[in-house]
């Protein structure tokens, strides 16, 4: 992911321009704390892409999203905008279903913490306010549910119903 240029997906939807990063790089900047509320989708697309440019870094699990995305992460990336910001600005521009994708991943309890670990460093890094601790708690409730769904059916071999 490296450089922030605005790349336009099939849908239409702008991965994170280097003028949204640096408007709400700069927002953080003018806060007493450094840290800026989570308000609009230029948060969220900070969010992401920070987030994500950290896992494409991770040993761990940088491995298993380069296999698994490869050279789509500007589609991934759009959907990930759309998903926390239906998750946490309450804008419905996400329609899916976020497990399926990772059922038939190699990840276990290890990914998800660093997973988690990961998120709730970038949040604290960048971000203050409820909205920010509404992410963190979704994000570790979210890992929890995939985690024991994925446990579920790797025991069981069986597939989900949805």
């Amino acid at each position: 992911m490296g450089d922030h240029h605005t790349e336009t997906t099939g849908d239409g939807i702008k991965a994170a321009g280097e003028d949204d990063i640096k408007a709400a790089i700069k927002a953080a900047e003018n806060s007493t704390q450094g840290r800026i509320a989570i308000a609009s989708i230029s948060e969220i697309r900070l969010l992401v892409d920070t987030f994500y440019g950290k896992v494409q870094q991770d040993q761990l699990i940088g491995p298993i999203f380069d296999r698994v995305i490869q050279n789509n992460w500007p589609t991934h990336l759009a959907k990930m905008y759309k998903f926390w910001q239906t998750v946490l600005l309450n804008e419905h521009t996400y329609h899916g279903t976020p497990f399926l994708p990772h059922m038939n991943l190699p990840i276990s309890k290890p990914h998800f913490q660093r997973w988690i670990s990961i998120f709730n460093e970038t949040v604290d890094e960048l971000f203050e306010g409820e909205v920010a601790e509404e992410a963190k708690w979704r994000a570790n409730k979210m890992a929890d549910m995939f985690m024991h769904k994925l446990d579920f059916y790797q025991k069981n071999r069986q597939e989900p119903l949805i």
